[in-house]
């Protein structure tokens, strides 16, 4: 199955993100609808999906709404604990056999508390985002996330809450700086 490109179309932070948790409600559905090889590769895409939109949203996203957002700070700090939640979740679905009674328990539970993430995000983050920058600066916003999810992590590691920490766990910690490099360029930083 070709991997699904959520970033297409508009270059705007807020329609990739909401595009993003659409394909995430998608490959939830198709986790638990599918068996075997089937259900591990969604699984797989669900997985690298929520790796990308959660580095995106640490370089890029989360900073936004902390600088420019009132009470933003405080609004992070929660969507960031949810994000902790999900990957000690992911964590334990590693090594579970996807086709397992426990596995189907987990993901639907996983998939409760990332919606209700999701919703959360676009309510208390999102909405806020017109009133807080002109379309200009919203669309470099949308660009520095195309450009940390080019380089993000293929999957989220526990107990991080940095793109630097996602990928220093992981054996390319050179990817870090590569990374930033990559959102400073979209954001138009030198």
């Amino acid at each position: 199955m070709p991997e699904h490109d959520s970033t297409s179309g508009s270059n705007d932070v807020t329609a990739l993100l909401k595009a993003q948790h659409e394909r995430i409600r998608e490959l939830f559905a198709e986790v638990v609808n599918t068996k075997g090889d089937e259900r591990k590769s969604n699984y797989h895409d669900l997985v690298r999906l929520l790796a990308v939109h959660e580095t995106a949203e640490e370089e890029v996203v989360h900073p936004f709404a902390r600088r420019n957002i009132e009470g933003g700070e405080g609004i992070v700090k929660a969507r960031i604990e949810e994000e902790e939640k999900a990957k000690r979740v992911l964590a334990e679905l590693e090594d579970m056999d996807p086709d397992s009674d426990r596995f189907l328990d987990k993901i639907a539970a996983l998939r409760e508390d990332v919606l209700a993430h999701a919703e959360a995000e676009e309510r208390e983050e999102f909405a806020h985002f017109d009133k807080a920058a002109d379309q200009g600066k919203l669309k470099n916003l949308g660009r520095a996330v195309k450009a940390a999810e080019a380089l993000a992590p293929t999957r989220p590691h526990p107990g991080t809450d940095t793109v630097a920490k996602n990928l220093a766990v992981g054996p390319v910690a050179s990817v870090v700086d590569r990374t930033r490099d990559a959102v400073r360029r979209a954001m138009g930083e030198h």
